[in-house]
């Protein structure tokens, strides 16, 4: 099944499509830099995503930690996390985006 990715990404990949890839590799050579496994690597990304307020990123990695394996439960979590150290608007932004994105994958299943 195709996922949704967001016509600002899919525009940015196909217009700059070596500074898209580079990303890419830099992505690949930060995660393999160090010991954490590649959930741990997901779930930190989440919580960088929830604390810096960025939307898409939020979503971006529900839908990759989803693919991961990580349980709708433990997003949750890590977005309650988010309460005491970005706030409580914050955790309720990223929750938002967790059922909407659990919501949509759903609807596109069935």
């Amino acid at each position: 099944m195709q996922e949704y990715l967001p016509e600002p990404y899919t525009t940015f990949r196909d217009r700059y499509p070596q500074v898209a890839d580079a990303t890419d590799d830099l992505g690949r050579q930060v995660g393999d830099a160090g010991p954490l496994s590649d959930r741990e690597q997901r779930l930190a990304k989440l919580g960088v995503a929830i604390g810096a307020l960025a939307e898409g990123a939020v979503r971006a990695n529900v839908r990759k930690s989803l693919d991961a394996g990580i349980t709708i439960d433990e997003i949750r979590q890590v977005a309650l996390l988010a309460i005491t150290t970005a706030g409580f608007p914050a955790a309720i932004a990223a929750m938002t985006c967790v059922d909407e994105v659990v919501t949509a994958r759903a609807e596109r299943a069935s």
